[in-house]
């Protein structure tokens, strides 16, 4: 594949996944639903290219989200988790499998999720109500809810990245040429 090809469709997802971050100031109730949607744009890229490219779309789509998209929350959602985890996942399925890489990955959400909170707590001002309602025992409980929506969100993930194989893959490659 030509570099101006690579460059075509780096630009082309950064842009969908942009302007996918920025619609949840339209649709607000996607605070969650946006950013995965606009991570699993990369798996063209991951599987066309490679994921040295993909990261640099993620970086891309990251840097311009905090300084562009008004709802700080999705970019930090995207930067933290969202916007790597697809590149994450195809490395650790590449090299390690079964039981390990579930608990792998399920350590890596359950980090960067927390972390993700403490940085938009701390210094954007982000309240989490559930713990003001039900105090320090609501970390663990909203961890555990998470783990839960994540291992969906997993499988969903391995769903789309067939269909792409089965459906698309072909004629994009052949757009690509």
């Amino acid at each position: 594949m030509k570099k101006t090809s690579k460059t075509a469709l780096g630009g082309i997802i950064a842009a969908l996944s942009l302007t996918l971050l920025f619609s949840v100031s339209i649709v607000p109730f996607f605070t969650y639903a946006l950013p995965a949607t606009a991570a699993a744009l990369l798996i063209p890229i991951i599987i066309e290219i490679n994921y040295k490219w993909a990261f640099g779309v993620y970086f891309s789509v990251s840097l311009l989200g905090i300084f562009i998209v008004p709802e700080k929350e999705v970019a930090v959602m995207y930067l933290s988790f969202f916007g790597y985890y697809v590149i994450l996942k195809f490395i650790i399925e590449k090299r390690i499998k079964g039981i390990f890489a579930w608990f792998i990955k399920l350590v890596i959400f359950n980090l960067s999720t927390f972390l993700a909170y403490v940085v938009m707590m701390k210094f954007m001002g982000v309240e989490v109500d559930e713990v003001e309602k039900f105090g320090i025992i609501a970390i663990p409980l909203l961890l555990l809810f998470g783990s839960f929506a994540f291992v969906l969100y997993d499988i969903a993930l391995t769903r789309v990245i067939i269909l792409y194989i089965k459906r698309f893959k072909k004629h994009v490659e052949r757009m690509l040429r």
